[in-house]
C-alpha cells in the first residue's frame, strides 16, 4: 500500500467517525415504544386522552417490564398510605411501636373523606393494627392521620430512604376533602419544602411504586412475616375500580388513590404466567367525577387489562 492511499484511507475512516458522532444522538433518541409492541400499544390507548398517563409495570418472574415516563415524580394521593403502612411495620419490628397499643379517635383527630373512623365517638380508641387496616382496606383518612401522628412523616421519608428509594415521600397529614379541609399540619422535612407543596400528602414514582411490591412479594419489605401479612391486607383493599376492575377471580393485593384531577393505582395482581407490579397515575384531568366510572379509573383498567394479559 502506497502512501497516497494509506492517506486516503485514513480521511475516509475520519469522515466516518464524524458522520456517526453525528447519528448517535439522533439514533439514541428513538423512543423505546418504537422497538416495544407492548409499549407502543400502551401509549396509543393513552393518546388523545385529557390528562397526563405514567406507569410501570414488572413481571416478577419473567423480569419483563414496561413504562410510560416511569421515572415522573407524581402526586401519590392515598397511594401514600401503602409506604406509611411499611414504615409502621419496622417500627414495631424495632420494638418502638406496638400493634396492640391503642390510638385514641378524639375529635380534633378526625378528618372528612374516605373511612369510618370519623364516625367513632370522641374519645374512643383503636389497635394500631386495626388503623393500619383500616388505611389500607378503606383508605381510612384519620386512621392515616393517627399513625402519621404516632410515628411522623419524617420517620416514614427514613425509612424509604434506608431502602434506597429517592422519590417516595410522606409530605404532610390528610386535610379532608372538599369543603371540609383542615389547615395542613404534620409536614415533614420533605413537604416543607416549597417545591414538594405541590405533590399534597406524598410523592413517588410508577417505577419506585413498583419496586416497592416487589420487595413485599420476596419477603423483603421489613421482613418475611411483615411483607406477607400487608400483601394479606392489599388483598382486601375494598376500591378495586381501577386494576382490579377487570381481573375475574385473580388474586389482587392493591392500593388506589383518588384527587379531584387524579386516579392512582398500584398493586399486584397473580396472573398464570406470572405476578405482574403494575403502578399506573393519571392525573390533569379536567372534569371531577367521584364515580367509579371515572374516565382515569376505566383508563386504569383499561391499561391493566392489557398489561395482565401481554406482559409474559
Amino acid at each position: 500500500m502506497t502512501i497516497a492511499s494509506m492517506r486516503l484511507r485514513q480521511v475516509h475512516v475520519a469522515i466516518w467517525t464524524i458522520c456517526l458522532a453525528a447519528l448517535a444522538p439522533l439514533l439514541y433518541a428513538v423512543p423505546a415504544s418504537m422497538g416495544d409492541p407492548l409499549e407502543a400499544r400502551l401509549r396509543s390507548m393513552t393518546r388523545g386522552f385529557l390528562g397526563t398517563v405514567t406507569l410501570h409495570a414488572r413481571n416478577l418472574d419473567s423480569g419483563r417490564e414496561a413504562s410510560i415516563d416511569a421515572d415522573r415524580p407524581v402526586r401519590t394521593a392515598s397511594t401514600i398510605k401503602l409506604p406509611i403502612a411499611c414504615a409502621l411495620a419496622a417500627e414495631v419490628a424495632a420494638g418502638r411501636a406496638r400493634w396492640d397499643e391503642p390510638l385514641v379517635v378524639d375529635n380534633a383527630a378526625k378528618v372528612s373523606g374516605s373511612g369510618v373512623l370519623s364516625e367513632y365517638a370522641d374519645g374512643e380508641a383503636v389497635s394500631l393494627r386495626t388503623a393500619r387496616n383500616l388505611m389500607i382496606v378503606v383508605s381510612d383518612n384519620t386512621a392515616t392521620n393517627l399513625i402519621i401522628d404516632r410515628i411522623r412523616a419524617d420517620t416514614v421519608n427514613e425509612f424509604m430512604a434506608q431502602l434506597g428509594f429517592s422519590a417516595t415521600r410522606s409530605m404532610r397529614k390528610i386535610r379532608g376533602d372538599g369543603a371540609r379541609l383542615k389547615p395542613a399540619e404534620g409536614w415533614s422535612r420533605e413537604g416543607e419544602k416549597e417545591e414538594n407543596k405541590r405533590f399534597g400528602i406524598g410523592r413517588s414514582t410508577p417505577r419506585e411504586m413498583v419496586w416497592l411490591l416487589e420487595l413485599l412479594e420476596q419477603g423483603k419489605m421489613v421482613d418475611a412475616a411483615s411483607s406477607k401479612e400487608l400483601l394479606e391486607v392489599l388483598e382486601r383493599q375494598q376500591y378495586k375500580d381501577g386494576i382490579g376492575r377487570k381481573t375475574g377471580d385473580l388474586r389482587v393485593a392493591s392500593k388506589s388513590g383518588s384527587l379531584d384531577a387524579l386516579r392512582s393505582d398500584v398493586g399486584v395482581v397473580h396472573t398464570k404466567h406470572g405476578r405482574i407490579a403494575i403502578a399506573i397515575t393519571v392525573d390533569d384531568m379536567p372534569q371531577i367525577d367521584y364515580s367509579p366510572d371515572n374516565v382515569g379509573n376505566k383508563l386504569i383498567a383499561d391499561l391493566s387489562a392489557v398489561l395482565i394479559e401481554e406482559l409474559k
